[in-house]
């Protein structure tokens, strides 16, 4: 199965060493997306707006995959203090309708560059 590396200038660009996205055959591999504004490379400012920067940035390598959040079966939320999760629900309402994707939240200690959440997912393209 050949690997396809996905990348658009809609999302931050890597700042380490991995792709933005990954699509072996019908499943494609999200990268963690954090509160990057893809324009400046700066972090927007507080928690609600860098959630909501997180989901711009996952639907926009998703759909430079072929896909849309709509595709996502798996997301996995990283949190650096899990008093947010409420806000992450909220806020992910107005991105998915059901059925939702299956999703795991963790409490994490730091993340890069001072994001107060990141976001990685696995979508499904049939």
């Amino acid at each position: 199965m050949a690997r396809k590396i996905i990348h658009t200038d809609s999302a931050p660009k890597a700042i380490g060493t991995y792709s933005q996205a990954v699509r072996c055959g019908a499943t494609v591999y999200l990268a963690g997306q954090i509160g990057l504004d893809p324009q400046t490379m700066e972090m927007v400012a507080g928690v609600g707006p860098q959630v909501q920067r997180v989901f711009e940035n996952l639907r926009a390598v998703a759909r430079a995959a072929g896909g849309d959040l709509k595709d996502i079966v798996k997301l996995t939320v990283y949190l650096t203090d899990l008093s947010n999760f409420a806000l992450v629900n909220e806020t992910m309402a107005t991105y998915f309708s059901p059925p939702y994707p299956a999703r795991a939240a963790l409490g994490v200690a730091s993340l890069p560059r001072g994001a107060l959440v990141e976001m990685d997912a696995i979508m499904y393209l049939e």
